[in-house]
Parts: C-alpha cells; structure tokens; sequence
C-alpha cells in the first residue's frame, strides 16, 4: 500500500512506531501468560511492565536526542503511516477490552486475578487517553472523532476539551489544574486536578456553544459526544456480560485516569511561565514544560516526553517532536518518574533540586499556586 512505502526522508525511528500498538495488546496477554507459566501474578502484567519492564528499558536503551531535518519536517508531517501507526492502536485497544471483559465474567477467576486483570486494563486506559491525546490536537474532523473514541474507554471523554482548550491555554501558570506545584504531593495534586479540568471542561463547553448560539443539550456538544461513546460502550459491554462487568468497567477507568494525572504531575511540576510588563503570561517555551529524550517510553508513547516541544508548538505531530537544549530535562522516562511520584518524599528529594536549579534558585520564580492579591 501507498500509505506504508517509505518517504525519501531520514527518520531513525519510522519503523519502532509500529511498537506503540504493544501497548493494548498487553490486554491479550495476561491469560497466555498465566496458561503456559502457571504464575499467576501475570494478571498483573501491565503494571509490571509499565511500571517495572520499561523503567529497566529506558535504562538499558538509553538517551536518543536526534531531531528531523528542517528539510524533512513536511514530508514527515503528511506520511500518512504515522497517523496509521495511532489508528491501529484503537482497534486493538477495544478487542483488549472486550478479551478482558470475557476473562472477568468468567467465574474461574480469583479476586486477585480479577483485580490484577482490571488493573492491567487500567494502564491500557491510560496509554489509550494519549493516543486520544495526539488525535485530539488535529484539525482533520476524522481524527477528533477518534479522539473521543479513544477516550471512551476511560470515560474522561472531557479531556478533549480540557486539555485543547484548557490546559493549553494556561499551562505552567496557577491557575491551571493539570499543573503541579511546587512541594505539591501527587496525593494532593490528584483530586484537584481531576474535579478542576471536569468543572473547566464545563465551562469551556458552555461558553463555546453560547458563542455559537447553541444550547447545552444539542448534538455539537463535544462533551455530550465524548460521554455519549463511554455510555454506548459500556452499555454494550453490560448487556454481553451482564452486570458482573460493571465493578472492572470502574476500576479500569479509575486507574486508567490516575496514571494519566500522573503523568501530568510529572510533566510540569514547579514550573512556572514569566509575566510581561502588563501582567499575562508569556506565550509558552520550552523552558515550561519537563523534557525527557529516553528512547523507549518516547516509542511507546508517541514522543510525549517531548512534552516542552509539544507545548511550545502544538500542532506538530508526534514524529516531528523535537528535543530542545533550552528545556528542563527529566533525570529519568516517565515510567521511572511515575514510580517517584508514588512516594512524596523520595520524589522531592529529586525534583525539588532539580526546579529550583530551573530558576536560578529563585522560589519566587517557580509555580507555588495561588498568590494572595
């Protein structure tokens, strides 16, 4: 196929993109693992990979902080393979779902199995809310609507408009919810966020379609479309299963959205953007968001630890993220940052440093919340 033959462009990492689909297919895995190993702590094997395999991965591979040519960056941005290598992530997200759903109704399964099956799921959520992620930022009407889709899973159908128009908007500032500050545990940061971006989402929404002279309930609501698919896929996923499913159907949505928070806490924790002369924030930099160039978790996530490129130039797509001097890197992946993130103390001890360093060892310089008037 056309779609699939090689541009004459260099791209280093053309053929890896096809890995990010090993993502969902985790779901397939568990009862295999389990039938010919007999160990059942492989209805675990998602947290164990992501939290465990790929932090190792990263390790091993390394740092890969290569950009594209400048001559290559149109060609590179209409191949159409990489938007395929996102689509297939979709199909093989739902087949996962319903091959977990199947093993859960089963009768056979132990609690624990139950619960680790779940959680499995629940980090195939949370990768399937990023690949929503690089759909949503396009203009091509087909690939917003797969953004919903992706996002059904999880129910966070709200993200598409949060984050879009949101958190975009006012990134590295206080008054972004999906911004942790600085000395902010991922305990306290974790319910502001999720209540903050569900009310903003409400919000956003209900301005637009008054813009637009549109009531809330009318079939242009983004929010309305998004919830919708989550309601159609559960729905359907009940009447095959039965009500046995809905306990599973909660707890992969709950994971699947606290490893996406997660991820936000890591992406710009303590940073803040500077003001101009009369008092707005500066267009966003680089310098605003954490950077992180390990090969392995970029593969596996569609460059999202390019994060300050993908802030300071939002309608790239993925494989034409580029890695900036001028960013403030990670010391670790993400996977190995989520692990951190875990533990208060033990993630101060090594960001703390790290943010204060960012600004010259300025406090006043770093996001600290909400300042009083």
């Amino acid at each position: 196929m056309t779609v699939f033959r090689r541009a004459q462009v260099r791209d280093h990492k053309r053929y890896l993109w096809v890995l990010s689909s090993l993502g969902p297919a985790g779901a397939l895995l568990p009862s295999q693992l389990v039938r010919f190993t007999g160990l059942e702590v492989f209805w675990w094997i998602g947290p164990i990979a992501v939290l465990g395999v790929i932090p190792l991965l990263d390790m091993a591979m390394g740092i890969d902080t290569r950009n594209i040519r400048d001559e290559d960056y149109e060609a590179l941005a209409n191949d159409r393979y990489y938007r395929w290598c996102v689509y297939v992530f979709l199909p093989i997200q739902f087949v996962g779902l319903v091959v977990a759903g199947f093993m859960w109704s089963s009768p056979e399964l132990k609690l624990v199995d139950k619960v680790g099956l779940a959680a499995t799921m629940g980090f195939v959520s949370g990768v399937g809310i990023n690949a929503g992620h690089e759909l949503g930022h396009r203009v091509e009407q087909l690939e917003r609507w797969l953004s919903k889709i992706a996002l059904a899973q999880s129910c966070y159908g709200h993200f598409y408009v949060e984050h879009n128009r949101g958190h975009h908007a006012r990134v590295a500032t206080p008054e972004d919810p999906a911004s942790a500050r600085f000395g902010e545990s991922l305990w306290r940061f974790l319910p502001r966020t999720v209540l903050g971006g569900f009310r903003s989402a409400l919000a956003l929404e209900r301005i637009r379609l008054s813009q637009q002279g549109r009531r809330w309930f009318s079939l242009g609501n983004h929010l309305l479309q998004a919830w919708s698919m989550s309601a159609v896929l559960f729905g359907m996923l009940i009447l095959v299963f039965g009500p046995v499913i809905i306990p599973f159907l909660i707890l992969q949505a709950i994971v699947g959205i606290a490893l996406l928070e997660t991820v936000n806490y890591v992406e710009h924790y303590g940073l803040l953007r500077g003001r101009r002369a009369d008092g707005r924030y500066l267009r966003c930099s680089p310098r605003d968001s954490w950077n992180s160039d390990r090969l392995v978790t970029n593969v596996f996530l569609f460059h999202l630890q390019r994060h300050s490129d993908h802030h300071a130039n939002p309608g790239r797509r993925y494989q034409t993220l580029r890695s900036s001097g001028e960013a403030p890197q990670l010391p670790f992946g993400y996977a190995t940052m989520v692990v951190l993130a875990l533990f208060p103390p033990l993630w101060r001890t090594v960001m703390d440093r790290r943010v204060l360093a960012h600004y010259g060892g300025d406090r006043t310089l770093v996001n600290n919340g909400p300042q009083p008037d």
